[in-house]
């Protein structure tokens, strides 16, 4: 099945289906990441934490990205010992893609980046306007999957010509 979602569906999508889900994996890739901030009971965390308490109960975490995010990102990041020592991030300055896969059984891929504006997050008036696929099925799943592996395996870093610029600096 594959489900297209509008800008007010993909939040729901994410962050109340499929992340919560998690028990193997969480995959995902994002151009832009900012200090993204969701729902909880009546108030509002930091996506970090939600990142943060998957790690810890078992749930690897992988994270490509385009750029290095802001500061305030980077404050909630280091708040967490677990994000440090266990997320596994990869900087990829080619990196356009907006994907999320979880435990290899659902999928999304669309055009919203990790940022409140992209998720939905932000009032009606300033969010971005997004859509995206959200599908279960296996052969789907499998081939968004392959896509993602083969970019963190570094089957393009060969011809990419940008090496230089993909250095880790959020454990300096």
């Amino acid at each position: 099945m594959i489900n297209i979602l509008k800008h007010e569906e993909i939040y729901d999508t994410i962050f109340t289906e499929m992340i919560p889900s998690a028990k193997k994996y969480i995959w995902i890739a994002t151009a832009d990441i900012k200090d993204l901030y969701v729902k909880q009971g009546r108030g509002m965390i930091p996506f970090l934490d939600v990142l943060s308490d998957k790690i810890k109960s078992g749930v690897l975490v992988r994270l490509i990205h385009a750029k290095e995010p802001g500061p305030q990102f980077r404050k909630d990041f280091d708040r967490h010992p677990e994000l440090i020592h266990s997320l596994e991030r990869m900087l990829c300055p080619r990196n356009h893609m907006k994907l999320i896969i979880v435990d290899g059984k659902k999928a999304f891929m669309g055009s919203a980046n990790l940022t409140g504006a992209g998720m939905g997050m932000k009032s009606k008036n300033t969010r971005n306007f997004e859509t995206g696929l959200y599908t279960d099925d296996k052969e789907q799943v499998k081939e968004i999957s392959d896509i993602y592996d083969n970019l963190w395996m570094g089957s393009h870093c060969k011809s990419c010509r940008r090496k230089s610029y993909c250095a880790e600096s959020l454990e300096n």
